[in-house]
């Protein structure tokens, strides 16, 4: 199993202190994150795409680019790419630029996005939002693998013979296809025999489990090796410390912040108190064992071999977070390691064959 920490660059006052830190401090907490997530020994790092309040994921290639240049060996994510808002041909030149500056350690996780406020501010509607992450898709697909591209879409200008430079380094660029509730996307990602990652994080494992068995029914539907399906799954929630008493003593003020912020924004939690939020949410909060017990309840109904982590610390102490990840690393991470399988291809660029035989 691999593992990743995301960040969807939140920037509202600390649950738990009530400060709000500065617009440039916040992105330094990120820049922190991810070096703190290679030094750990994470397999990747991902960046969220929103584009309204409380975010300031806005570009995650500049960031994305930023942390290249301060990392080596750290894959790196965006989590998601909003296709449905977005020019597929700047998209392209955006992320094949950052492929090159990365040396080759992007993936893609693409998603139609959520939230009206960044829907009018593109001018997509709910009705038409599925068919522009579709075609942005398939366009972004063409785009990706040849020289030249002629296309006549609906949502964008037609192209003729268009050449799209930089080309990427990657030949192509891993795509996954975010999934929250819907079986759009699901189906788009077994269609074209792409990785699924399955949100996870807001309801219980059944809705979400649901859509899992629907990825796999299409992905044999369209002729797919069953053996060559792969699906990552997000967390609601990770803190961890040598006893499930002291994890749950210390998580329980981050939480009762979580719930006064949803009572503000007049949103009714699925999760009402801390010990349900631990029992029937993605969140891995408790002693080491209860944390790797869990993985293996949520792999038995996904068979997910890439899990993501928060990657900041969201109303615990900094302290708190490093030894909780240092933790994972040490305790947790080994196990499951060992325990579940990897993806079905190698953690690392995707090269053309030749490439891969000289390598």
């Amino acid at each position: 199993m691999k593992f990743i920490s995301i960040t969807l660059i939140v920037h509202r006052p600390d649950p738990v202190t009530g400060v709000q830190v500065s617009t440039q401090q916040r992105f330094r907490e990120v820049v922190d994150s991810a070096l703190l997530a290679e030094e750990l020994g994470f397999d990747g790092f991902g960046v969220g795409e929103r584009h309204e309040r409380p975010f300031i994921s806005s570009s995650p290639p500049v960031v994305l680019s930023h942390i290249a240049a301060l990392t080596r060996n750290i894959r790196l994510f965006t989590a998601v790419t909003t296709l449905s808002l977005l020019d597929p041909v700047r998209a392209h030149e955006d992320y094949a630029t950052l492929d090159h500056l990365s040396g080759g350690r992007l993936e893609l996780i693409i998603g139609k996005g959520n939230g009206t406020a960044q829907r009018e501010l593109f001018q997509v509607t709910p009705e038409d939002q599925w068919d522009r992450n579709a075609e942005s898709y398939e366009l972004f697909r063409q785009i990706w693998r040849n020289d030249k591209v002629t296309a006549s879409p609906k949502f964008r200008p037609e192209l003729h013979e268009a050449e799209v430079w930089p080309r990427p380094l990657q030949q192509p660029v891993r795509v996954w296809h975010g999934s929250a509730t819907s079986r759009e996307s699901v189906d788009l990602a077994a269609r074209y025999g792409d990785p699924l990652f399955s949100a996870n994080v807001t309801n219980p494992i059944e809705p979400y489990a649901e859509l899992v068995r629907y990825y796999r029914e299409r992905w044999e539907h369209y002729g797919h090796d069953p053996a060559q399906a792969a699906v990552g799954a997000g967390t609601a929630g990770y803190y961890a410390t040598p006893t499930s008493q002291q994890a749950l003593a210390d998580y329980r003020p981050v939480f009762e912040g979580y719930l006064a912020f949803q009572k503000q924004l007049g949103v009714e939690p699925v999760f009402p108190t801390l010990e349900d939020f631990v029992e029937r949410s993605s969140a891995l909060i408790g002693s080491p064992q209860q944390v790797i017990e869990k993985v293996h309840r949520y792999h038995e109904q996904f068979g997910h071999s890439v899990l993501h982590l928060h990657a900041e610390a969201g109303g615990l102490t900094d302290a708190q977070h490093r030894s909780s990840l240092e933790l994972f690393q040490s305790d947790i991470a080994p196990t499951l390691r060992r325990e579940i399988p990897d993806p079905p291809w190698a953690w690392g660029p995707v090269l053309p064959a030749t490439d891969r035989q000289g390598a």
